[in-house]
């Protein structure tokens, strides 16, 4: 079956510098940097990356974060909580936007 997302697209990232090369290599250092050791180590950096991948549903991000966090140590424990982490703050994000009806439904009832 065909989709959308096909995972060979991963290995053509970088064709998006082709027309635009000062702005992709300014996302690329930017983006290094992002990643490079700091005050979170890359590992906890990759587990975040993988759960943002998940919370914005990116196939790519997906695999490529799942093959990074392996690399850099973790294991699909530690990966699947990370996940269950991202949808948490999703779910409440969604549930308390919730207040925001609530309100609305105050003014507007009949």
């Amino acid at each position: 079956m065909e989709t959308y997302y096909n995972p060979a697209d991963l290995g053509k990232f970088g064709d998006m510098g082709k027309d635009a090369p000062e702005l992709w290599n300014a996302f690329m250092q930017w983006y290094g940097k992002v990643f490079a050791e700091g005050e979170l180590t890359a590992r906890e950096k990759s587990l975040i990356a993988l759960a943002v991948a998940h919370a914005v549903q990116c196939p790519y991000c997906i695999d490529a974060y799942t093959k990074d966090c392996l690399e850099k140590g973790s294991n699909t424990g530690q990966m699947t909580e990370a996940i269950h982490v991202a949808a948490a703050i999703r779910g409440g994000a969604s549930m308390v936007h919730g207040v925001q009806m609530r309100n609305a439904a105050e003014k507007l009832s009949f």
